[in-house]
């Protein structure tokens, strides 16, 4: 991934209508398009969110299940678009580029979910096992944290992961560290998912820090 400002490209998202969220956003490697029955095969995303022999290491740590069913997969959709219409967040569907390995395949669903109130955004990703590894997870976090606050003017970024997620901790820090940001400490009993209860690290980037961080990378 290229240093200084890449990600420039996600002002230039189209939109087909004058809704606060873009409607599709790309970097370098990656196309984001807004989850909805239009842009996404139901039965596709059901394959990597519940059929995948990988599907129960992909939600190990993550805030639900993998999907049982494909009318799961078609509610988590639904629930994509009311949380879209209501301006509480908007989800991704994660797509290679034609020029990365298995381009145009589902890779995984992301989420920016705004809190225009506290003027804080926070981010969520579910990554197909089959990408791992190939620093996705960093790529479109550099994007939405400038898309928080290029676009939205929100002042903080909040991200966490479950204890023990080792693979997740490396990855935030990486962008948290690019951008200033700092850890803030472990929330426990913060997370609940059927009957189990989760303690979470938390990590913020506030717009300040974010301008400083981008103002001092090499051009």
């Amino acid at each position: 991934m290229r240093r200084g400002r890449p990600h420039r490209k996600l002002l230039r998202g189209s939109s087909r209508s004058r809704h606060t969220f873009p409607h599709s956003l790309e970097t370098d490697r990656l196309d984001f398009e807004r989850l909805s029955p239009e842009t996404v095969d139901v039965l596709a995303l059901y394959e990597v969110f519940g059929r995948s022999p990988d599907a129960e290491a992909v939600f190990e740590y993550v805030d639900s299940d993998p999907h049982r069913t494909p009318k799961e997969t078609f509610e988590f959709v639904r629930r994509a678009e009311t949380q879209w219409a209501q301006g509480e967040g908007a989800k991704y569907v994660i797509r290679p580029s034609s020029g990365e390995g298995h381009g145009g395949e589902i890779a995984g669903v992301t989420g920016i979910y705004p809190d225009w109130d506290r003027r804080l955004a926070t981010l969520g990703i579910v990554l197909d096992k089959r990408f791992w590894g190939n620093a996705y997870s960093s790529e479109r976090a550099a994007l939405f944290v400038e898309l928080a606050f290029e676009r939205f003017d929100l002042d903080v970024v909040a991200v966490k992961y479950v204890d023990g997620n080792d693979r997740s901790r490396r990855a935030i820090e990486r962008y948290v560290d690019r951008f200033g940001g700092r850890y803030e400490g472990l929330l426990r009993n913060r997370l609940a998912v059927e009957g189990e209860v989760y303690a979470c690290h938390r990590y913020t980037i506030a717009r300040e820090e974010y301008e400083r961080s981008t103002r001092e990378e090499p051009g």
